[in-house]
């Protein structure tokens, strides 16, 4: 039996854009954008410009290509969870044959613009990312093991390499450490909300920490990743990437994660591992914003 919901009813429109899961995408596309201004020395000319708007929306295209793809391939696990059955694949709204057409063409309009007006690099990347979410995490990994947040959270570590790619051609030691930087935030930011969320993945059957390792030990491996991730967060400064301006921010933001991580070790609710999944978010996105701030005022 599916959850009932209380969203008003989408348009055709709308439940094709609901599908690319908007608020990840758009996370996404930042992070790539990270990459492709740090990728360019000064500001960018107006061809560089170009050639990242392009990147942005050839990105943009293939990630919510792989959104869709998410959605159809977990529309039965969808319909069991209360945050994810109101999704027009879930409830029925859009059919199988519907879904995939338009994950087809978004991935193949996305690819053409990624290829011919960026560089044959960041598209194969880009779609190799693709293939990573949609098929390795959404299809292998997530009903297997409950490291597979840990494993398919390399496909979302991606976005400031392909940012970085598009406007170098190549993928710089820099690109790396972002990509390092994204892949340690990754389980302590899902687990969070693992945690408070644990029954409707339960009910799912999916093998998520919390479910097949209880709460304690979830709790824990947060903790640790926080402070493995405040190391990986200092890299950029150690490397010369940025100066005193973004190693503030990242003391900062790190510190704070680890302390919202430590009281969540310490006594758990569900409010505080909503306010830790919360805290990951504006974590991520500042750090970013330091790093985009630092490289045109220091």
């Amino acid at each position: 039996m599916t959850v009932a919901t209380a969203r008003l009813p989408l348009s055709a429109w709308q439940q094709y854009y609901a599908l690319t899961k908007p608020r990840v995408v758009q996370l996404i596309v930042f992070c790539a954008l990270i990459g492709m201004v740090l990728a360019v020395p000064g500001l960018p000319s107006l061809a560089e410009l170009k050639l990242g708007l392009w990147a942005c929306l050839g990105i943009w295209l293939v990630a919510g290509a792989a959104a869709a793809f998410n959605c159809l391939v977990e529309k039965t696990i969808d319909a069991k969870m209360k945050r994810t059955a109101w999704r027009p694949t879930a409830k029925g709204e859009l059919s199988d044959q519907q879904a995939l057409l338009f994950s087809g063409v978004l991935c193949a309009l996305g690819s053409a613009v990624l290829y011919f007006l960026v560089n044959p690099l960041t598209m194969w990347l880009t779609f190799a990312t693709f293939v990573g979410y949609a098929i390795i995490y959404t299809v292998i990994l997530k009903p297997l093991t409950p490291q597979n947040i840990v494993i398919g959270g390399a496909s979302g570590a991606m976005p400031p390499v392909l940012g970085w790619a598009a406007m170098t051609g190549q993928v710089g030691p820099e690109a790396l450490i972002l990509f390092l930087i994204i892949f340690l935030w990754t389980p302590p930011h899902f687990w969070a909300l693992a945690l408070y969320r644990v029954e409707d993945y339960r009910k799912s059957g999916l093998p998520m920490l919390p479910v097949t390792h209880g709460n304690e030990f979830t709790r824990l491996q947060i903790l640790l990743y926080t402070f493995v991730l405040m190391a990986s967060c200092l890299m950029p400064f150690v490397y010369g990437m940025s100066s005193w301006l973004y190693l503030a921010a990242a003391v900062v933001l790190s510190l704070g994660f680890i302390g919202y991580a430590w009281a969540l070790y310490r006594q758990y609710s569900d409010e505080l591992a909503r306010k830790t999944f919360r805290f990951s978010l504006i974590h991520l996105s500042a750090l970013f914003a330091a790093l985009l701030l630092d490289h045109y005022l220091l």
